[in-house]
């Protein structure tokens, strides 16, 4: 069994006007919603195996929030350039190069990436992870490899406003 986690990262501050995209940070809520949500997750699962996360500051500054609330090491947290702007087809080709040693595994990332990969692998029709937003998908197979098209199951979803 594998479970995979997509977590999209927290609000960030589009004011700032003088930043490029890559380096935005998290707004106030952004902020404030990251630390809860990883409590919210922190109760429901058992220490993620792996944590990996685009090197935009919005989703590495995420993960990080996640992490203390998981207590997930942070010097730990693996930075993948590839999660940025990533495709279905990057993503799904990250996930089956994932170790098989590894069984649950958490993946920050950005949309419309995170929506398109989730939507592949679970055959729904998810029309925006939000901000801070979680799914997690199980997969009924031994290996990273095997995971394809349809081949995982939605078992479940959150995101900030489900929970104020």
């Amino acid at each position: 069994m594998k479970t995979l986690y997509l977590i999209r990262h927290a609000k960030s501050d589009k004011s700032i006007s003088n930043v490029s995209d890559f380096d935005r940070p998290l707004n106030e809520r952004g902020i404030k919603d990251a630390p809860s949500m990883g409590k919210i997750l922190a109760k429901k699962i058992t220490q993620p195996e792996l944590i990996i996360s685009s090197p935009a500051l919005r989703a590495i500054t995420t993960a990080k929030l996640f992490a203390e609330q998981l207590d997930y090491p942070e010097e730990r947290i693996r930075l993948c350039n590839e999660i940025y702007e990533a495709s279905v087809s990057t993503l799904l080709k990250l996930v089956n190069e994932l170790g098989d040693e590894t069984s649950i595994v958490i993946m920050f990332g950005h949309n419309p990436g995170l929506t398109d990969f989730f939507n592949y692998l679970t055959d729904n029709d998810l029309l925006n992870l939000p901000t801070c937003g979680i799914v997690k998908i199980d997969f009924d197979l031994e290996s990273w490899t095997l995971i394809s098209h349809g081949s995982g199951e939605s078992t479940y979803i959150d995101y900030p406003k489900n929970n104020y």
